[in-house]
Order: structure tokens, then C-alpha cells, then sequence
């Protein structure tokens, strides 16, 4: 079995801190790393011991929830308060940082950030990375390659599709099995 690289795997890190995440609008995950190390970790959500967005709804003001802090913040801050340096390291975000989050990564001496999924990329923080000589890529991260049971699964799908081609089902039938399984094994995460 081929090993799953390590953009794959700080971005899985990613979009499994984003499962804990409260905020109902996007879940978001990102993880800071230096020297192929997690040393920190965050996802949106409310402050510790407060009302969350999943609890108690969204605290809308100019069309942002006030209520959440992003992920990349959470885990700056996790950083600061446990004392741990983030210069010179790399973060793993699953949706590309907004604004805000963008100066953050900058002023905490990121150099590097990797994204999975574009989500209203601004210009301006475009522009700011460049300036600030912060490396940036996206790494779309691929689920199938987490399913050590991915190439069994396509296989016996194929199979199967096969026999039921053998056994008279209609083209139109047989094309919208396809599309199914081809959408369950390509679903974005």
C-alpha cells in the first residue's frame, strides 16, 4: 500500500478538526505544522463554554456570525497560549482563510498555507500573502485515498455493474447506476 502524503495528511488532519466544528453555515478545520509536526489544531466554533451556533442559531451582524471564531484564529491562539512558536510554520485550512484570518496567519509568521476548497478567496488577502512571502497552494484533499478499501469497492461496483449489463438491464437503467456509483466514489468531502 502506497503511503498517503503529507499535504494529504495535514489536510485530513484538517477536515477531521472541522467535524467538531458548531458553526451551521461552514464547517472549517485547519492545523499549524512545522517540521512535518502538528503543533496546534482549530475549528470554528464559539468561545469555550458559550452558546454555540448549533445550539442557539447564528449571531448574525453585516452578514457574519459574530458568535464564532474561524478556525485558523483557534488554532493561532492555541499556539499563544500553550507557547508554542508558529514562525516559520505551515497551516492546512479546508476553505481558504478569510480576510481577517489571512492578516492573522501573516502576523503569527506562517509561511506557508495550504487550503482544500476555495470559499470567496479575497483578492486583497491574495494580495497580502504575496507581499508577505507566504507560500500559497491549494491541496484538494482525496478522500478516496483514506479508503484502504478503495480499490476492492470499485472493483466489485464494476463487477456488479458488469452482471447487470449481461443480464438485459437497459442502457438508460445501466447509465444511471453508473452515474450513482460514480457520484458516491467522487462525492467532495
Amino acid at each position: 500500500m502506497e503511503r498517503i502524503s503529507w499535504n494529504q495528511y495535514f489536510m485530513a488532519q484538517s477536515h477531521l478538526l472541522a467535524l467538531r466544528s458548531t458553526c451551521t453555515r461552514l464547517m472549517v478545520g485547519a492545523t499549524i505544522v512545522r517540521e512535518k509536526r502538528i503543533i496546534a489544531g482549530g475549528y470554528n466554533g464559539s468561545i469555550s463554554g458559550g452558546s454555540h451556533c448549533s445550539e442557539d442559531g447564528c449571531y448574525i451582524v453585516d452578514n457574519h456570525c459574530v458568535r464564532t471564531i474561524h478556525a485558523e484564529i483557534n488554532a493561532i491562539i492555541q499556539c499563544a497560549k500553550f507557547g508554542v512558536a508558529s514562525e516559520g510554520a505551515e497551516i492546512y485550512v479546508t476553505h481558504f482563510p478569510c480576510l481577517n484570518c489571512c492578516k492573522a496567519i501573516i502576523q503569527a509568521g506562517i509561511k506557508k498555507m495550504y487550503y482544500a476548497a476555495d470559499y470567496k478567496n479575497h483578492p486583497f488577502a491574495e494580495n497580502l500573502f504575496e507581499e508577505a512571502g507566504v507560500e500559497v497552494a491549494q491541496v484538494e484533499l482525496e478522500e478516496m485515498i483514506l479508503d484502504t478499501k478503495n480499490k476492492e469497492k470499485l472493483a466489485f461496483t464494476a463487477e456488479l455493474l458488469g452482471k447487470l449489463e449481461e443480464k438485459g438491464l437497459s442502457d438508460a437503467e445501466l447509465q444511471d447506476m453508473r452515474n450513482k456509483a460514480n457520484s458516491l466514489f467522487t462525492q467532495p468531502m
